[in-house]
């Protein structure tokens, strides 16, 4: 059986602590690999390999920096399709979708390539007689990521190629679900010319977590995952001193106005919500119809939704694969099979579905959900998998308040060709991602990542130049080079003048 080990210091090992997990093929329901997980000690040692590269990392040239991460955006485009199929083996999603998380975790590699301009500082000159000042940024020293399992490249991508190019070196703890993708990022880096210990591999579970939310040679913690996980490391980090950014789960609603294109908005529902078999925080999960459109867009979504092909990831044919895990499978399932119960009206059941030959693989088939209470546990909860709520609303401004009283604030959508209605709708709309006929809003590279309310924990967006100002710390310099002449004791206080 493949065993996939940590990365520290340069170079592939295997764990120490005799404890590993289980890596699954969700589309078989076989245990194809098996992890190492990290013991408390052997994140320490990461992390003090992380700490003496950083000695000589941090303080080397930008020139330098921006070498090595040219070299590895080439040899990640040119890997992108060995990463794909390690995603799709491990974590299901097709194969399609497996290049286009690759893609978009270039565009950051691309950014960090551009640090340069990033961390160009600031100059007043003549502030008083002769004085001058400067504001620099520089880097933090060690700082980690934990990542989620829905995208095992992609969002890694997002974290420490922007943390490295600002001079910091970086321990990654990715999904132990599926972990290969991370120790492929780390040995590109390593062929790109990165010096040993400026990146690092730990892979484990809560205990490797806890250790680096603890340990006090680290200084900042970027996260992705669900909302309790993020408040949890958000607090943790906090109390021991460590900057955080943790990025919590989603509930993000389309609304959908009288005048919209209802053919335009039941396609973008149906990609969103079921992309990804809907493992995605930026998964339209939840659809509010205003006004009369609903039985329009609901039939017009089933309509779509019933033609998508569920199949294995590595098959072309395929539009949608499994989700991660069995047990993820039956909870996705309980929140359509208790539907009905709690008023909503089912459209679409896809509890039952199957793939034939591949029967032990955790199949589940595309749910909608009509006429979905508030109170239900469907739109209560974030289901992470593919189920779409549909909501009614009588007003735009009903519709407004919906989303507004939802505890989360990713993302969120408006479909309509109102300019006026759209431009409201930016402006009073409690989210940090917003999309005008743009179903999953998820900003270009050189923007930021991040939600509102229980979508965010921390004060910084992720990546863009949220990024760069996570990564970094400001400091002020301010310089006086004295006349010959000048001299004397002077114990007024300066006045700049």
């Amino acid at each position: 059986m493949k065993t996939v080990s940590h990365w520290i210091g340069g170079r592939a090992v295997e764990g120490a602590s005799g404890s590993y997990g289980p890596v699954t093929d969700p589309a078989t329901g076989e245990v194809t690999t098996r992890v190492a997980l990290a013991s408390a000690a052997e994140v320490d040692t990461a992390v003090a390999n992380a700490k003496e590269a950083y000695r000589s990392w941090g303080t080397s040239s930008l020139a330098a920096r921006t070498s090595v991460l040219f070299a590895y955006r080439a040899l990640l485009d040119a890997h992108r399709e060995d990463l794909a199929r390690l995603i799709t083996a491990e974590h299901g999603k097709v194969h399609s979708d497996a290049l286009g998380e690759v893609a978009r975790g270039l565009e950051i590699v691309e950014l960090a390539c551009g640090i340069t301009t990033q961390l160009k500082g600031e100059l007043s000159t003549e502030v008083s007689s002769r004085v001058d000042v400067a504001a620099i940024r520089q880097p933090l020293g060690v700082v980690a990521g934990i990542t989620p399992f829905n995208f095992p490249a992609m969002v890694p991508l997002w974290m420490f190629p922007l943390a490295i190019a600002c001079g910091n070196t970086f321990v990654l703890k990715p999904s132990e679900k599926d972990p290969s993708a991370a120790l492929l990022l780390a040995e590109l880096a390593q062929r790109a010319g990165l010096p040993d210990g400026v990146f690092n591999v730990v892979n484990g579970d809560k205990v490797a977590v806890d250790r680096l939310l603890e340990h006090p040679d680290v200084a900042a913690v970027s996260f992705v995952g669900s909302t309790p996980i993020a408040r949890h490391i958000h607090r943790t980090a906090a109390a021991n001193g460590k900057r955080v950014q943790a990025l919590g789960g989603a509930k993000n609603h389309m609304l959908v106005l009288p005048d919209a294109d209802l053919d335009a908005a039941a396609d973008a529902a149906v990609s969103a919500a079921y992309g990804s078999a809907g493992e995605r925080c930026m998964a339209v999960s939840a659809v509010v119809a205003v006004g009369d459109t609903g039985d329009a867009l609901v039939a017009r979504i089933r309509d779509r939704a019933e033609k998508i092909k569920i199949g294995p990831g590595n098959d072309p044919a395929s539009e949608m694969g499994p989700l991660i895990t069995r047990e993820h499978r039956d909870k996705v399932a309980s929140y359509v099979t208790g539907a009905a119960a709690q008023g909503a009206e089912v459209v679409l059941d896809g509890t039952g579905f199957t793939v034939e030959g591949y029967e032990n693989g955790h199949w589940i088939g595309l749910s909608l959900l009509d006429k979905v209470p508030v109170t239900a546990d469907a739109y209560r909860d974030e289901i992470f998998g593919p189920v779409l709520c549909v909501l009614r609303a009588a007003t735009y401004e009903e519709g407004l308040a919906l989303i507004n009283s939802s505890p989360w604030g990713n993302g969120t959508a408006i479909f309509t060709r109102d300019g006026g209605a759209a431009r409201r709708f930016q402006l009073e709309v409690q989210a940090g991602m917003v999309g005008v006929n743009v179903p999953i809003p998820v900003p270009v590279g050189y923007h930021s990542f991040g939600g509102w309310k229980d979508s965010l924990f921390g004060d910084h967006h992720i990546y863009g130049n949220d990024g760069v100002h996570f990564y970094t710390r400001g400091k002020v310099v301010t310089t006086r080079w004295p006349d010959p002449q000048d001299g004397g004791v002077d114990l007024g206080f300066p006045s700049h003048r």
